[in-house]
């Protein structure tokens, strides 16, 4: 089963880094968060990816072009030219990366690498989340229910402390539980030919159009994730992420 990355959008909230990259090459542990996404699903051996490129999608090209000379180690002959590789390091993976447009919106990217999709059921998220969502029980889920589309309902980090009151006392403090803003959707969906039907443009947006029918007509399952989820919208976020990594306390490092 392929997995389609969307790694389009402008990312404005985090303008700090996304003036010169796409958000999903902002780095955490000098990695970017694309690769941290990909390592996730090749651990459940999902290793062909369909990547839908927009805003500065030469700087993610370039990422996959350059990341076996900038990772492996080699030698030079100065005199000859010849490029000789000692350790390759290379990822065991198949990627496409396709020019979905600038001002496509999220459907219309999924519509654009439809050709690169041979008809079958395949995964989607976005490529600025990332979480430990164990996707073998995803799939089973969505085989069950066999809806058109099944996503990853989680529940975002509280932005603040939270408090247990005990009268005027605080009996317990939490600092940014995973709680309490109700479920959202977290990416990581399974989604079904079926899906091209929904999308005529685009313009068509996944979330407020192409969801929103699905669940009206009852063909809109959820797995729900209640583990670490983090989407990386404010440089806070990143930050929080790049502590986490560096203190070898990554919850979505599913890898060895």
């Amino acid at each position: 089963m392929k997995v389609v990355i969307l790694a389009g959008g402008l990312g404005t909230r985090l303008s700090e880094e996304t003036e010169v990259k796409p958000k999903p090459m902002v780095e955490i542990g000098e990695r970017p968060i694309l690769w941290h996404i990909m390592k996730h699903y090749a651990s459940y051996g999902f290793k062909e990816f369909v990547i839908a490129l927009g805003y500065k999608g030469h700087v993610i090209k370039r990422f996959f072009l350059e990341s076996t000379a900038l990772q492996d180690s080699f030698s030079i002959d100065m005199r000859s030219g010849k490029v000789t590789i000692n350790n390759r390091i290379n990822e065991d993976w198949i990627v496409h990366l396709v020019d979905t447009g600038l001002e496509s919106s999220t459907g219309g990217r999924i519509a654009r690498v439809h050709d690169h999709l041979d008809n079958e059921p395949f995964m989607l998220t976005y490529g600025d989340g990332v979480a430990n969502v164990n996707l073998e029980a995803l799939l089973s889920l969505h085989k069950k229910h066999n809806r058109t589309v099944t996503l990853t309902a989680v529940r975002p980090p509280a932005r603040f402390g939270g408090l247990i009151f005990d009268g005027e006392l605080i009996s317990q403090f939490t600092e940014k539980p995973q709680i309490g803003e109700g479920w959202i959707n977290g990416g990581f969906m399974v989604m079904e030919p079926k899906i091209f039907d929904y999308i005529p443009a685009d313009t068509t947006n996944l979330e407020a159009q192409v969801l929103e029918q699905l669940a009206q007509e009852n063909q809109l399952a959820a797995y729900r994730h209640d583990d670490f989820w983090q989407c990386v919208d404010t440089l806070r976020d990143k930050r929080q992420l790049e502590s986490l990594w560096q203190e070898g306390n990554a919850p979505w490092k599913t890898w060895r």
